[in-house]
């Protein structure tokens, strides 16, 4: 298990070993080998933590804000645990084999498919971010879909919850 703390304007005194401590729920389902991001912050009097587990190309994250950076820690973990359980069967074959096995205290309706209500062809159109920030604006979405004109590659620019914007990128491995 890799653990990496980010604190952003405040200290994060003790939390890599309490958040270790934490964290070893979550070997039941990776093994050792997984790696964990905590990033916290402190906003309006509130300390929020984000935590981002990877394993094999799976991403779990779960943000949550608390007036104790400890409470903030176990309900991030809880959440990503539900997480893993809610989609068990979709990829158990992907973690631990034996996480499985025992059964789960707390019963988790699980998903067994996804509903897709629509599809929706679009045409990509080269722009820059900015003009794909105002074209989502204009259409009053949360995310828009549009093709770089710098790069030439799929993009995908979003309004984040604290108000800002930020642009997802494809990357190869």
């Amino acid at each position: 298990m890799n653990v990496k703390v980010t604190a952003k304007k405040m200290q994060a005194d003790g939390l890599a070993e309490y958040a270790e401590s934490k964290l070893k729920k979550l070997e039941r389902f990776f093994g050792e080998d997984f790696d964990a991001k905590i990033t916290m912050s402190a906003q309006r009097g509130m300390i929020t933590l984000e935590i981002t587990a990877q394993h094999d190309n799976l991403t779990f994250r779960a943000e949550q804000s608390a007036q104790n950076k400890n409470d903030a820690l176990d309900a991030c973990v809880d959440r990503i645990v539900r997480q893993i359980r809610k989609n068990k069967t979709k990829i158990e074959k992907r973690l631990n084999e034996s996480a499985f096995k025992t059964s789960f205290e707390d019963d988790v309706e699980e998903q067994a498919t996804y509903e897709v209500l629509k599809k929706k062809p679009i045409i990509l159109h080269p722009m820059n971010v900015d003009e794909a920030i105002l074209q989502m604006n204009m259409l009053s979405h949360s995310f828009f879909m549009f093709k770089n004109g710098d790069t030439g590659e799929i993009n995908v620019v979003y309004k984040r919850k604290d108000g800002h914007y930020a642009v997802l990128e494809p990357t190869k491995d």
